[in-house]
């Protein structure tokens, strides 16, 4: 039985009777913000009255963005003006009854408003603050603005990706944006270790996630080899190879996947060929031993050779688009989306990409109209009236 199954109509929520205060806009907070609120975490998202950014990225339907959903489904709404005095001090009082804030401004732009960790520690020193900065919130990169794209850049993850493409010199286009779900995640993950540190000290304590930093973690063999003289050995290069009605991955990392696959090409003579008989001989022959492999897909469909490779269990996928990808199976029997309500009707949000036997990880089911718990929140915290607290805008750089 799945472990989707298994909680199937449970209640546990790991992070209920959590609240969070989530200041931050785009993805890398937002991001963050919403896997606290599916582990169950009561998550007040602040927005100015015209609402965040994101509300205004396509698809939209009356109005109504669903990257926005995917991205906020879950939380609270509430409209503070930042800048004023009340709006301040409805922060202060809200942070007296939270456990974790996110923010995602630029450094030093929560210590001007006076809302930063050193001043609200005071107020609630069991707060845990998790800052998202591009390049952390202190040093001689601190303040530069920073967007997934300049940290692909900067981080040298794009000229990495540049060196495995053979023949371009010209870097990638940057279409999907790595550093900012990394980044969230890692957010995340600090925050978790947080709580349960605070569980030992009964002490809250500030979060610095850096995005460059985030983003290094993916260059996991290039940060190794650009710390040594040594020219490294050719690698494999994993690309797509050809059939007779598209592309197939195929990856051999083992040697009991090189000679499966050298069986199901029609060449178990190569198992001894000096050229591939070893892993460093098959480094400096790549391209050599990936042309015998074409020569036996370009004939042949895309569902045949993932049917012959499959067979001997040589790792191998078609090359999908996502809507493709989001009809196999394989999502279906993880039940890996959930359908949301907003007021342009109903989509589809991924879940989080695990599962717990005893807790429910699934989202909320509908998405807050901006605004809609601004009066309640004002009542909570004593600054119920009739006028709402005005609203302005506070610009985040992440």
């Amino acid at each position: 039985m799945p472990l989707a199954d298994k909680h199937e109509g449970t209640t546990t929520k790991a992070f209920a009777g959590l609240r969070v205060l989530d200041f931050s806009t785009t993805i890398a907070g937002p991001h963050c913000a919403r896997m606290l609120a599916d582990m169950g975490a009561e998550v007040i998202k602040i927005e100015t009255d015209g609402g965040e950014t994101m509300r205004t990225r396509p698809p939209l339907r009356k109005g109504c963005s669903t990257v926005f959903g995917q991205l906020n489904v879950g939380k609270k709404s509430v409209v503070l003006d930042l800048k004023s005095e009340e709006g301040k001090e409805a922060v202060r009082r809200l942070a007296a009854t939270a456990d974790i804030l996110v923010e995602n401004f630029r450094p030093g732009v929560m210590h001007r408003l006076r809302l930063d960790y050193d001043r609200l520690c005071p107020v609630n020193p069991k707060l845990i603050y998790c800052s998202i900065s591009g390049y952390g919130q202190t040093g001689p990169s601190a303040e530069l603005p920073a967007y997934a794209p300049v940290i692909h850049a900067a981080s040298g993850y794009d000229m990495a990706h540049l060196a495995y493409q053979p023949g371009r010199s010209r870097p990638d286009y940057c279409g999907i944006y790595h550093a900012d779900v990394v980044t969230g995640t890692y957010g995340f993950g600090a925050i978790a270790s947080a709580l349960y540190q605070r569980t030992m000290t009964g002490q809250g304590q500030h979060i610095d996630v850096s995005m460059l930093e985030s983003m290094l973690t993916l260059t996991v063999i290039e940060l190794q080899s650009s710390q040594f003289a040594v020219k490294p050995p050719p690698r494999p290069m994993f690309g797509p190879t050809e059939t007779a009605n598209g592309y197939v991955m195929i990856t051999v990392a083992s040697e009991k996947t090189f000679q499966c696959l050298m069986g199901v090409i029609g060449r178990p003579d190569w198992i001894s060929d000096p050229r591939f008989s070893t892993y460093a001989a098959r480094r400096e022959n790549w391209a050599d031993m990936m042309d015998g492999v074409e020569a036996w897909s370009r004939p042949l469909t895309t569902d045949a050779c993932l049917v012959a490779l499959g067979a001997a269990g040589v790792p191998a996928s078609a090359y999908r688009t996502v809507s493709e990808a989001l009809a196999d199976p394989q999502l279906a029997h993880r039940q890996a989306l959930s359908s949301v309500e907003d007021e342009g009707g109903s989509f589809q949000v991924l879940n989080l990409p695990f599962r717990m036997s005893g807790a429910d990880t699934t989202p909320a089911k509908t998405m807050a109209v901006l605004g809609e718990h601004t009066d309640a929140l004002r009542q909570e915290i004593g600054l119920a009236g009739d006028a709402p607290i005005p609203s302005g805008k506070t610009a985040a750089t992440n």
